[in-house]
Parts: structure tokens; C-alpha cells; sequence
């Protein structure tokens, strides 16, 4: 979260490389995995940190489908993708409510190195970025 509010994505990349970023309406029924924003990096993203705006998007990215409104009740899941669909990163699955609790220069995630991979955690940036590729 930037601190004039907007909703920023957090993508680490521990290996491979990541091409872009897909938002959507997460859940078991695939008539509610509608997409609802999509990103696309100029350059692949390698093994490092990087962030950008989601609306409207930092320079460097290209909203490929603009983001919509996201709407309380709804869970939502952000996860970074390749074009060739040979890696993809990680989602976090959010809704409004755990948006609303984000401060400027915290990331939401889910720690893979924990039991199940679906632990969610809130940290700091520079936590996240020294976390994120520990166990990988």
C-alpha cells in the first residue's frame, strides 16, 4: 500500500524469472475466476525484489487489463506469471478487509516455508525481501 492509499504488487523472484502479474477472484468455482487486473512487466523480472502500482501502474509495467473495483466479501489472488507459463510465483490470496489492515511498506504473503504454504503474514518490505527466497 502506497501511502496515498493505491494498491502496490510485490513480486520476489527467487529463480527463473517472472513476465507479469494476474489479480483474481479466488475460489473453487471457475465461474468466479474472473480476472480482475493484469500486468505485464517491459523486461522479465529476475531474482530480486520488485514493485509497482497496480492502478494506475508504475512505469515499466503495462496494465494488460485494468484494475477493478474489488468489492468487500470477495477474495481476491495475486500471483506473478511467465508468458511461456514456465514458472509462476507464489500467490496471496487477500480481501478488502486484509487490504484495509496493509500499512505503507508492508507486504502481505504466503510463507511457503511454513506447514502448508497458505500461512498468511504481514512484515515489513525489507523483511519480506530477506524472507521470501530463504528456504528456496
Amino acid at each position: 500500500m502506497t501511502a496515498d492509499g493505491r494498491l502496490v504488487g510485490v513480486v520476489m523472484v527467487c529463480g527463473h524469472h517472472t513476465d507479469g502479474a494476474t489479480l483474481h477472484v479466488d475460489g473453487d468455482d471457475a465461474g468466479r475466476r474472473a480476472t480482475v487486473g493484469s500486468w505485464t512487466a517491459d523486461r522479465p523480472l529476475t531474482r530480486g525484489l520488485t514493485t509497482w502500482t497496480l492502478d494506475p501502474p508504475t512505469a515499466g509495467w503495462t496494465a494488460t487489463e485494468p484494475l477493478a473495483p474489488l468489492t468487500a466479501g470477495t477474495t481476491y489472488r495475486l500471483y506473478g506469471w511467465t508468458k511461456d507459463n514456465s514458472w509462476s510465483a507464489s500467490g496471496v490470496s487477500f480481501t478488502t478487509a486484509d487490504r484495509d489492515r496493509l500499512a505503507p511498506g508492508t507486504v502481505r504473503y504466503h510463507d511457503v516455508s511454513e506447514g502448508d504454504g497458505e500461512t498468511a503474514l504481514t512484515v515489513s518490505l525489507a523483511e519480506f525481501e530477506a524472507r521470501a527466497c530463504k528456504d528456496l
